[in-house]
Protein backbone atom coordinates (compact mmCIF):
# COMPACT_ATOMS: atom_id res chain seq x y z
CA UNK A 1 0.00 0.00 0.00
CA UNK A 2 1.39 3.59 -0.77
CA UNK A 3 0.96 6.42 1.22
CA UNK A 4 -0.22 9.76 -1.10
CA UNK A 5 0.96 12.65 0.66
CA UNK A 6 -1.44 15.98 0.26
CA UNK A 7 0.79 19.14 0.21
CA UNK A 8 -1.47 21.97 1.15
CA UNK A 9 -1.31 24.59 -1.27
CA UNK A 10 -1.61 28.01 -0.23
CA UNK A 11 -4.50 30.08 -2.22
CA UNK A 12 -1.41 33.39 -2.25
CA UNK A 13 1.05 31.12 -3.90
CA UNK A 14 -1.99 29.89 -6.40
CA UNK A 15 -2.73 33.77 -7.22
CA UNK A 16 0.79 34.48 -7.59
CA UNK A 17 1.55 31.95 -10.40
CA UNK A 18 -1.29 33.47 -12.52
CA UNK A 19 1.33 36.27 -13.19
CA UNK A 20 0.24 39.76 -13.83
CA UNK A 21 -3.74 39.77 -14.38
CA UNK A 22 -4.07 44.10 -13.84
CA UNK A 23 -4.45 46.53 -10.87
CA UNK A 24 -4.91 46.45 -8.36
CA UNK A 25 -1.84 44.31 -7.34
CA UNK A 26 -1.72 43.49 -3.51
CA UNK A 27 1.78 42.37 -2.22
CA UNK A 28 2.65 40.12 0.44
CA UNK A 29 6.59 40.38 2.31
CA UNK A 30 7.12 38.03 4.80
CA UNK A 31 9.80 39.13 8.29
CA UNK A 32 11.24 37.27 10.50
CA UNK A 33 13.95 37.21 13.24
CA UNK A 34 16.35 34.33 10.49
CA UNK A 35 15.85 33.36 7.21
CA UNK A 36 13.86 30.40 8.63
CA UNK A 37 10.51 31.83 10.46
CA UNK A 38 8.06 33.98 9.72
CA UNK A 39 7.08 36.04 12.44
CA UNK A 40 5.31 39.26 10.30
CA UNK A 41 3.91 39.56 6.95
CA UNK A 42 3.53 42.65 5.25
CA UNK A 43 0.34 43.26 3.04
CA UNK A 44 -0.16 46.34 0.52
CA UNK A 45 -2.42 47.43 -2.39
CA UNK A 46 -1.37 49.05 -5.33
CA UNK A 47 -4.21 50.14 -7.46
CA UNK A 48 -1.90 51.93 -10.67
CA UNK A 49 1.35 50.86 -12.42
CA UNK A 50 4.28 53.19 -10.04
CA UNK A 51 1.61 54.10 -7.59
CA UNK A 52 2.17 54.00 -4.11
CA UNK A 53 0.34 51.55 -2.15
CA UNK A 54 -3.34 52.88 -0.50
CA UNK A 55 -3.92 50.64 2.03
CA UNK A 56 -1.58 48.35 4.36
CA UNK A 57 -1.90 45.78 6.70
CA UNK A 58 0.30 43.72 9.07
CA UNK A 59 0.09 40.53 10.81
CA UNK A 60 2.33 39.05 13.35
CA UNK A 61 2.88 35.86 15.35
CA UNK A 62 5.34 34.93 18.38
CA UNK A 63 5.42 31.57 18.93
CA UNK A 64 3.97 29.85 15.11
CA UNK A 65 5.56 30.71 11.57
CA UNK A 66 2.96 33.48 10.32
CA UNK A 67 2.98 31.01 6.60
CA UNK A 68 1.67 28.16 8.93
CA UNK A 69 -1.26 30.64 10.58
CA UNK A 70 -4.31 29.28 8.78
CA UNK A 71 -6.42 32.39 10.91
CA UNK A 72 -3.63 35.29 9.46
CA UNK A 73 -4.13 33.60 5.75
CA UNK A 74 -8.10 34.46 6.00
CA UNK A 75 -7.70 37.63 6.96
CA UNK A 76 -5.19 38.39 4.02
CA UNK A 77 -7.26 36.57 1.60
CA UNK A 78 -10.22 38.39 2.77
CA UNK A 79 -7.85 41.88 2.41
CA UNK A 80 -6.78 41.18 -0.74
CA UNK A 81 -10.85 40.83 -2.13
CA UNK A 82 -12.11 43.98 0.12
CA UNK A 83 -9.61 45.92 -2.23
CA UNK A 84 -10.81 43.91 -5.28
CA UNK A 85 -7.09 42.85 -6.29
CA UNK A 86 -6.60 41.03 -9.40
CA UNK A 87 -3.06 40.32 -9.27
CA UNK A 88 -0.62 39.12 -5.94
CA UNK A 89 2.86 39.21 -5.96
CA UNK A 90 4.93 36.86 -3.13
CA UNK A 91 8.08 37.11 -1.82
CA UNK A 92 9.53 33.62 -1.82
CA UNK A 93 11.29 34.26 1.37
CA UNK A 94 11.82 36.01 4.30
CA UNK A 95 13.23 39.20 3.29
CA UNK A 96 14.14 40.66 6.46
CA UNK A 97 13.81 41.76 10.41
CA UNK A 98 10.24 42.05 11.09
CA UNK A 99 11.11 45.33 13.50
CA UNK A 100 10.76 48.92 11.65
CA UNK A 101 13.76 51.81 11.89
CA UNK A 102 12.07 54.41 14.05
CA UNK A 103 9.37 52.62 16.02
CA UNK A 104 11.05 49.82 17.12
CA UNK A 105 14.83 51.01 16.76
CA UNK A 106 16.38 54.44 16.55
CA UNK A 107 17.13 55.52 12.19
CA UNK A 108 20.39 54.39 10.83
CA UNK A 109 21.01 51.77 13.20
CA UNK A 110 20.52 47.93 13.41
CA UNK A 111 18.35 46.03 15.03
CA UNK A 112 19.19 44.84 18.37
CA UNK A 113 16.50 41.78 18.49
CA UNK A 114 17.79 40.00 15.30
CA UNK A 115 21.36 40.18 14.93
CA UNK A 116 20.94 37.51 11.75
CA UNK A 117 20.11 40.66 9.68
CA UNK A 118 22.41 43.08 10.91
CA UNK A 119 24.96 42.36 7.72
CA UNK A 120 22.60 40.80 5.19
CA UNK A 121 21.31 41.80 2.13
CA UNK A 122 17.35 40.89 2.35
CA UNK A 123 16.94 40.17 -1.46
CA UNK A 124 20.21 38.04 -2.11
CA UNK A 125 20.50 36.73 1.77
CA UNK A 126 24.53 36.97 1.18
CA UNK A 127 26.75 38.62 4.14
CA UNK A 128 27.85 42.12 3.16
CA UNK A 129 31.02 43.99 4.76
CA UNK A 130 30.70 47.20 6.19
CA UNK A 131 32.84 49.84 4.14
CA UNK A 132 33.32 51.15 7.62
CA UNK A 133 34.95 48.31 8.79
Amino acid sequence: MSTVRFKRRSPLKKKARRGFQGHPVGTVAWYGPDDQRASKVAVTIIVEDGGEPIALERWFSTDLDIRLDRVAGVEIQRFLRSHGVKSVIVTDRIIGCPHEEGPDYPEGEKCPQCPFWANRNRFTGEIETDPGE
